[in-house]
């Protein structure tokens, strides 16, 4: 199944893309694939390793253990596989193309499906299979994710194509999984749980919106739009309301995810007090990158006069299907912030599971 959901998507990009579509459809495919052998040689290792008959049986590979060096190899080649879905930096250069020339609808997929089963394989592979290498490699993922919350937010202003600017903002909120899942907490890892479902609902909408809104300019570059609030007021409130769940409102899925992440990041036991402020430093300030490049995109597109001055009397407003539509993703969104608890109850068992092999091998150690 992992491999079969690239044809699909490949087909959507080259068919029904922009004008650049056959070049992101190639750079597409061969990243993801290319990840994929990565991916197919650590299955077969773990398949093939301890027993006298191959078995692929994850309920067995559990209880595997594994030398240490092999298990870092192990983790290296599963890490590349999830890096490149994901998409962590410097992997993801496939994603702003890919978003850039993709239909909005294949950009939905793309930013709510897609790119979540990277940070699924890496909490169900990376994490509950390979505990030991894990715990060595969680420093530099809280690292690698502070990065990315930086160079993400940094560079989302300076997309003139506003779906590269949302994807880079897709890029960031990817960050704030990496440093859950290196915390090896509770608290952390129920928070990239709660950043998964949440950012695939954000970013969907976003993507939605922004087709929505194309449809009817026929725009796509931010410096060629402006004064749209005017024309579509309806399209506007539902923008900027997920704008504001995107920069994390309180109140909202994303708040509530970031905040978790955070807490488990200052209360983890692996690390020492002084790296932690510096990592929760680092954080805050991509925290206020982020509401930069949101209002200023809601600046660009609604706000001015541009195509106020335009005269042109066809361009409508969303109507009751695009309305069903932002509402039904709207809601999730609202209820996972008011009451996180209703997604948390269904992870908590497992997150457990997957932390109680942390402490038994720290009790080994």
């Amino acid at each position: 199944m992992w491999e079969l959901e690239l044809i699909p998507v490949y087909l959507l990009l080259s068919m029904w893309g922009g004008k650049k579509r056959l070049y992101s459809a190639t750079k597409f495919i061969l990243y993801t694939a290319g990840g994929s052998v990565f991916l197919l040689m650590g299955v077969l290792g773990i398949g093939l390793y301890g027993s006298n008959e191959p078995t692929l049986n994850l309920e067995t590979s559990v209880n595997q253990s594994y030398p240490v060096a092999l298990e870092i190899i192990f983790y290296i080649g599963f890490f590349i596989a999830f890096a490149v879905k994901s998409p962590i930096i410097p992997l993801h250069t496939w994603l702003p193309d890919t978003h850039g020339e993709a239909h909005y609808s294949t950009c939905m997929l793309l930013a709510g499906i897609l790119l979540k089963m990277g940070a699924y394989g890496l909490v169900r592979i990376n994490m509950e299979l390979l505990p030991h290498a894990h715990s060595i490699f969680s420093p530099w993922l809280v690292v690698v994710g502070t990065i990315q919350i930086i160079y993400a937010a940094s560079t989302s202003p300076g997309q003139r194509n506003l779906k590269k600017r949302i994807a880079y903002s897709s890029v960031s909120h990817m960050g704030f999984i990496l440093i859950g899942i290196g915390s090896i907490t509770d608290t952390g890892l129920n928070g990239t749980i709660l950043q998964i479902i949440s950012h695939g609902f954000i970013g969907a909408a976003l993507f939605f919106l922004a087709g929505t809104g194309y449809d009817r300019i026929r725009l796509v570059y931010l410096d060629e739009m402006g004064g749209i609030a005017i024309q579509m007021p309806k399209i506007f409130a539902m923008f900027s309301t997920f704008s504001m769940a995107s920069l994390a409102l309180p109140g909202m899925s994303g708040f509530i995810a970031e905040f978790l992440v955070f807490f488990g990041i200052i209360t983890s036991q692996k690390y020492l007090l002084m790296p932690k402020i510096l990592m929760t430093f680092v954080m805050g300030i991509g925290m206020i990158l982020t509401p930069i490049y949101s209002l200023s995109m809601l600046r660009q597109m609604f706000y001015g006069y541009k195509l106020f001055n335009v005269s042109n009397s066809c361009i409508l407003d969303s109507g009751p299907r695009e309305l069903f539509v932002s509402i039904s993703i709207f809601l999730p969104i609202l209820g996972m912030g008011i009451y996180p608890d209703f997604v948390l109850s269904l992870s908590v068992d497992k997150v457990e599971v997957i932390l109680s092999n942390f402490l038994i091998d720290s009790f080994y150690n």
